[in-house]
């Protein structure tokens, strides 16, 4: 099986997982048999500045990926990847290592289209929005920090949900 993962970087297992996976600058591929891990390469991701709809997951497809691991994408995306075969699942945070373990444990799994992408959704365009629509993130590198900052409070309100009930 391969899996790919979003990256911020190119560090292979210890790259960090970027929150949303049409813009991040890397996919790091593993290739996985039962629970071990056999290869880990990182690709550039060619539309990392700018992609249309369906162009990402037609390039992940591309390298005969089974699971595509992300923080976080849009409802189309989601079924673009349902349609080539490919299982889509969001949530991924902190490394790529520690994402994959949470996958092949049971704990990451499904995917849900991230909240821009319901704002999107509710304007009377394509279903994603358009490239002159006013959109939260994405715009320039301030857009995908300001995102990944968004993404990591509720990450950190989650956690803290969690420690709250076992305590």
């Amino acid at each position: 099986m391969r899996i790919a993962v979003s990256a911020d970087n190119k560090n292979g297992l210890d790259s960090v997982v970027s929150p949303h996976f049409g813009r991040c600058p890397y996919f790091i591929l593993v290739d996985v048999a039962g629970q071990e891990i056999e290869r880990v390469s990182a690709i550039n991701n060619p539309y990392y500045n700018q992609h249309e709809p369906g162009q990402v997951p037609a390039f992940i497809n591309s390298y005969d990926v089974n699971v595509m691991l992300t923080g976080g994408m849009g409802g189309r995306a989601v079924a673009f990847f349902r349609q080539f075969g490919i299982e889509p699942v969001t949530g991924a945070a902190g490394t790529v290592r520690q994402s994959l373990e949470r996958y092949l444990g049971g704990t990451l799994q499904g995917a849900e289209a991230c909240r821009e992408s319901h704002d999107h959704a509710q304007r009377p365009v394509d279903g994603h929005g358009d490239a002159s629509a006013e959109q939260p993130y994405e715009k320039d590198e301030l857009g995908r920090l300001q995102e990944e900052a968004d993404m990591l409070r509720q990450q950190l309100d989650q956690a803290t949900e969690r420690l709250a009930r076992l305590e």
